[in-house]
């Protein structure tokens, strides 16, 4: 039976099919596919992909350039300079517009190709059955007719129905919009059955929270449930810090340019000049005012900021949280492999007398080494202790019943070939342990859990805990021979003994944090472990304890209440994965942009709900897919790395637009004012237009420029009122130099309109060159080293500007060669304004620094 048929009977659809038939429809069995058939249906089915491929061609982004409002605005003034005879105007523009997409198309497609380079690093991967034994593949290239295993953690990669399942629960909130999990197995689910009642079925998009099972993939890619509702169900992604400040910004510059347009366009009606000069020069002054090259300046900066994060082990999935990453003051983790080692050992197995126990050596490794649900550090530990080289020929395994976040333990059952009985073993947390035994071991006798006996345990488990012990229960049970189990089973049990763990600190773990903290971060804690273990293990890396809170403090916590004592903790024992996002609301109401780092399926809600979602190349699924930023080592020394990179970029970012918006504000300003004042238009369109292409042609080296070490030390963050302040400063610094050179041209030089004109190009461009220097340091410029391509390109426009009235073009541009005492003159006024900058920048930055008042309970801005 053809695939697409198997698939789309509307009146038996598959998961209404028996699954042998389905499988034998499919082609498939236990053994999978073979290798070929698998590469024959990819190319016939198409990679298991929902919507397009993420990334543009070369042609698309090239044509994207022109739909910029400021290209459309250059377009519409080249269509009326040719509709109304000046040919030669409407060439220049259109050249100027060409030139200037070009720019931007080189820019942003060598930043595209280099972050196609890292999503392919970062692919997901799926355990399949092929060619009869299990392997690991990129997602993508499951088809229909595999056969997929299953785990906790696991992100399901295609729509298909199950084969075997084993306590599995499927988070499905995604597709029906169902907060808790919905328990899945094979079998059949009626023809007509909604998406949520279908309860052999699984679907992309879906995550499976606790159990095992095997999937036959039935419909992948754009044939599955989530894509066919995938445009009602997008909803996008919360705003970041950074896209609301560029929001922010868009706003302020638009009503700039608004208003000079507007009012320049009337006056010179007024005053009687031509219709079509007005509104060329109108619609001139509005794009020079714009800073056109920001879009592919941020993707330029972006995509070098990924590029160099990924040297340095870090990943980047989403480009936005670079800037976030900047922004981070607050960073809370769990311990274990970010302050410890993260290599785990068991250091010893106790009777429950506290004596080494050879009999709980060999349940634990039963226990362990029998598992099949969620692969973790302990059970690995234990694998490859003593207990993983015991013989356990012995016993036969019988059952599972797999570790859940809610039961915190897991049950394995072995039939005992010798005694002829099945056993039981129980392993995790030692109170959840505890809540399924009624006796205690002594000797290998049981005797009954009273208090007594109770309290001494507690007493051995806390004492161990503040050593620094992580301490897992085990608790067994012999019992006559069935088939299955369930959680049902999980009662009248002997606790038998503990299992005691140690992950020391890292080496230099306690510098890293001095490090962060030098830089404004503060880390806190949030861990599963309990209260004892978590604060030793604070006390020994240095980190100090100011405030603790467990899982049972929050459960009695309003949010107001853990609002008020989120900022004062350090410490979060205990704590269960829907109290950690709670903990990363009530940061971020503060006002604190907030990381999360974390691995496991547990961490996703909090990696959602953080600023920046950091995770490890090794995560589960559903981490991976949640988090922003991926480490490739579980170290906070690279994390650190990467916060720097991310403040370095956010620096260069915000370079650009401090340097475009002072310049361009300061000299249309001028303009605006000049065309009131003289008998001609100061700038002709198209010298405008040329004026502003070359002034920006430096700003491509912004994204490789150097910054001050100075520039790493704070947390950074958009600041529109002080962006404000700075391009009104240096606006009317650069407006006053604007005057003085009109000054110098009309009165010493008594310069016709074409000398005028010339001269204040040349002028104009060169204090664009020299205020990027001023702009680009809080330091005095000449102590800050600027990137060689910065001054190669600035030297290269400046010798352009000067040379172009001398050049054949002259003419055609409106220019006239200068006098050498013109060009003396103009030079002497480009060094006055900078030095005045430098004065301004010292006294704005002097300013700008004092502390703000602060009112209330809010946290004060933390600026750039």
């Amino acid at each position: 039976m053809p695939l697409a048929q198997t698939r789309n009977s509307t009146a038996n659809p598959y998961w209404s099919k028996p699954t042998d038939e389905l499988t034998a429809a499919l082609g498939s069995g236990p053994a999978g596919l073979s290798t070929a058939e698998a590469e024959s249906r990819l190319a016939t089915e198409g990679p298991n992909r929902i919507g397009k491929a993420q990334s543009a061609s070369g042609l698309v982004i090239f044509l994207r350039q022109f739909a910029s409002p400021l290209v459309l605005i250059l377009v519409f003034a080249a269509i009326v300079s040719a509709f109304t005879g000046e040919l030669q105007e409407a060439t220049i523009i259109a050249l100027i517009i060409l030139a200037s997409c070009v720019l931007s198309f080189t820019q942003e497609y060598g930043a595209s190709k280099a972050m196609q380079a890292l999503r392919a690093s970062i692919s997901r991967r799926a355990n399949v059955v092929r060619d009869g034994r299990e392997q690991s593949i990129d997602a993508e290239t499951i088809v229909p007719g595999d056969i997929v295993q299953l785990a906790a953690g696991n992100l399901i990669p295609a729509d298909g129905v199950l084969i075997e399942a084993r306590d599995f629960n499927v988070s499905e909130a995604a597709m029906t919009g169902e907060t808790f999990p919905v328990v899945k197995g094979p079998g059949t689910s009626p023809a007509d059955a909604p998406l949520a009642k279908r309860n052999n079925m699984v679907c992309t998009g879906t995550s499976v929270r606790s159990g095992t099972a095997t999937m036959l993939a039935v419909t992948t890619g754009n044939k599955t449930e989530f894509a066919k509702i995938a445009e009602s169900l997008e909803r996008s992604a919360p705003e970041t810090a950074f896209n609301i400040g560029m929001k922010r910004f868009g706003y302020l510059m638009s009503q700039v340019m608004l208003a000079i347009v507007l009012i320049v366009f009337i006056f010179n009606l007024l005053f009687g000049r031509p219709l079509t000069d007005s509104l060329l020069f109108s619609l001139a002054l509005a794009v020079g005012l714009t800073p056109e090259l920001l879009p592919a300046i941020i993707s330029v900066t972006l995509a070098r900021g990924a590029k160099t994060l990924a040297a340095g082990g870090v990943i980047v999935r989403r480009l936005d949280a670079i800037e976030n990453l900047g922004s981070m003051d607050i960073l809370c983790t769990d311990k274990t492999g970010t302050l410890t080692e993260g290599v785990i050992h068991l250091d010893a197995a106790f009777d429950t007398a506290g004596a080494a126990s050879a009999d709980v050596m060999l349940w634990a490794g039963l226990n362990a080494r029998l598992q099949r649900g969620i692969a973790n550090p302990l059970d690995e530990a234990i694998a490859a202790s003593d207990a993983g080289k015991l013989d356990i020929s012995a016993f036969e395994k019988v059952d599972e019943i797999p570790y859940d976040f809610i039961r915190k333990r897991l049950s394995i059952i072995v039939r005992d070939k010798v005694r002829g009985d099945d056993l039981t073993v129980c392993k995790g947390a030692v109170a959840n342990v505890l809540e399924t035994c009624d006796t205690v071991l002594e000797g290998g006798v049981p005797q009954p859990l009273d208090d007594t006996r109770r309290e001494a345990l507690d007493t051995r488990f806390r004492d161990w805990s503040n050593q620094g012990y992580r301490v897992l229960g085990l608790a067994i049970a012999r019992r006559p021979n069935k088939d299955g189990y369930s959680r049902d089973d999980e009662n009248g049990l002997s606790f038998a003994g503990f299992l005691l763990f140690l992950d020391p600190p890292k080496p230099g773990i306690s510098e890293a944090l001095a490090a962060f903290q030098a830089r404004g971060i503060a880390l806190k804690v949030i861990s599963g472990d309990n209260r004892y273990v978590a604060r030793h293990l604070a006390e020994q890396v240095g980190l100090k304890v100011t405030g603790l809170l467990t899982g049972e403090d929050l459960d009695r916590m309003t949010d107001e209440a853990l609002f008020g004592a989120a900022s004062t903790t350090t410490l979060f024992a205990e704590i269960d994965p829907n109290q950690k996002e709670r903990i990363i609301r009530a940061l971020k109401r503060h006002g604190h942009t907030v990381g999360y780092l974390g691995d496991g399926i547990n961490d996703a809600p909090a990696l959602h709900a953080a600023d920046t979602g950091i995770s490890v190349d090794s995560a589960v699924d559903v981490a991976r897919e949640a988090a922003d930023i991926l480490l490739m080592k579980r170290d906070l020394g690279i994390l650190l790395s990467g916060v720097d990179d991310g403040r370095r970029t956010f620096t260069n970012t915000m370079k650009y637009v401090q340097i475009t918006t002072s310049a361009n504000f300061g000299n249309m300003i001028s303009m605006a004012f000049a065309s009131l004042y003289l008998p001609f238009l100061p700038l002709l369109a198209k010298q405008i237009l040329l004026n502003n292409f070359l002034s920006d042609f430096p700003s491509l080296a912004i994204a490789r420029d150097n910054t001050d070490a100075e520039d790493v030390q704070k947390p950074k963050q958009w600041d529109i009122a002080h962006i404000r302040r700075f391009m009104i400063s240096f606006g009317l610094v650069s407006s006053f130099f604007d005057f003085v050179t009109f000054g110098f041209l009309l009165y010493v030089i008594q310069a016709d309109e074409t000398l005028f004109r010339t001269g204040w190009f040349v002028e104009s461009v060169l204090t664009q060159l020299f205020i990027v220097y001023v702009v680009r340091t809080r330091k005095h410029f000449w102590q800050s080293r600027p990137a060689s391509l910065l001054i190669t390109l600035s030297i290269a426009v400046g010798l352009i500007a000067i040379a172009l009235p001398y050049t054949p073009l002259a003419a055609d541009l409106g220019f006239t060669p200068l006098p050498l005492s013109v060009l003396a003159g103009l030079t002497g006024i480009t060094l006055v304004y900078l030095a005045v900058s430098e004065t301004t920048k010292r006294v704005l930055f002097a300013h700008y620094d004092k502390p703000p008042k602060r009112k209330g309970r809010h946290k004060p801005l933390i600026r750039l």
